[in-house]
């Protein structure tokens, strides 16, 4: 296949070429795209080295069977049609196009399917907390339906980019040196601290970040299920964390959750308390599963379950979960 990635410099864009190389990805060849920025910059892939070319509206695009964009939203819908009009599918991890009714919005453990229909050739990769989220949601679902959830999210630094990450490795050196702290990328300083906003506010009082929760997990799961989220950045660096309360039509009890949950594609339990045992940042950066732990019934709703998951949101989150978008169509014969 002819494969593309449009932000190529970026930490998305650079997991993408890290993950297309680990899972052996049938690439014929690969063209990587970037802002002026980042045009003329050179990254190895497989022991070659390539060069990013300027994205621009002309017919770059002509032989690429898959295009993989993480650009930033603005970008995407600016050059969907450019990308998409000789026949590329467009697999997308911005917020664009996640909530257009002609857009699936995919995650494939639990709705493949839905890329198969896609009117404009694009994909739209749904929000980190989101995919992660889904994940242990599906198997969940299979034991009886998911009526309400509640989260707190505890997302790191690499969330928000490579420079939000070097922000926050930059602030602890200057604190240690007494320097002025730099806070640039984050509403405030993150270092020593934790900050109750992920993206700006909306008219409910809740952030872009917390509803995309409520309307992302209805849309995947075809469900009528309501999410009240709490998005939280934390000073880690690498992989999110949630605290997840759901409430169900039926109660579940903890060991078949912990049965569903340790059989699911793309879920790993790591949940014996006793011994000290739960996912951690530390443990699942670079990781591919999303890991779970900390099962449990909710004291205060018979019908209610909670548990703690963490995960990789550049890779699950983000670059694998596309690249699954992909490795799904092939093996349909769609690309």
């Amino acid at each position: 296949m002819n494969v593309a990635i449009v932000g190529a410099s970026g930490a998305v864009g650079q997991e993408f070429l890290r993950i297309l190389a680990e899972r052996e990805f049938p690439i014929d060849n690969l063209v990587l795209f970037g802002s002026e920025r980042s045009a003329g910059k050179k990254y190895t892939f497989k022991g070659k080295d390539y060069e990013v070319k300027l994205l621009q509206h002309n017919d770059d695009f002509k032989d690429i069977d898959v295009a993989f964009t993480s650009a930033g939203g603005g970008t995407s819908k600016e050059f969907a049609e450019t990308i998409t009009k000789h026949g590329a599918v467009m697999i997308d991890n911005s917020s664009a196009f996640r909530m257009c009714d002609d857009v699936p919005l995919v995650v494939p453990e639990c709705n493949a399917e839905d890329a198969l229909n896609r009117p404009r050739n694009i994909i739209a990769n749904p929000n980190c907390t989101t995919i992660m989220m889904v994940v242990v949601l599906k198997p969940l679902e299979a034991l009886s339906h998911i009526k309400r959830i509640h989260i707190a999210s505890y997302q790191s630094a690499s969330g928000a980019g490579a420079a939000a990450m070097a922000e926050l490795q930059q602030e602890y050196k200057e604190l240690v040196n007494n320097e002025p702290v730099t806070v640039s990328k984050f509403p405030h300083q993150l270092a020593y601290n934790v900050i109750p906003q992920i993206d700006v506010f909306t008219d409910n009082g809740y952030t872009k970040e917390e509803m995309k929760m409520f309307n992302e997990t209805r849309k995947i799961m075809h469900s009528d299920v309501r999410c009240s989220a709490m998005c939280v950045r934390v000073s880690s660096l690498r992989s999110h964390s949630e605290s997840v309360w759901i409430e169900t039509e039926s109660p579940i009890s903890v060991e078949d959750a912990q049965k569903a949950i340790a059989a699911a594609p793309g879920c790993t339990l790591k949940d014996d308390p006793a011994n000290l045992v739960y996912p951690m940042p530390l443990e699942t950066a670079g990781k591919d599963d999303v890991y779970v732990g900390r099962i449990r019934k909710d004291l205060a709703d018979d019908c209610g379950l909670t548990f703690w998951l963490s995960g990789d949101q550049i890779r699950k989150g983000a670059a694998l979960n596309a690249v699954q978008i992909a490795e799904y169509l092939h093996s349909v014969g769609q690309i």
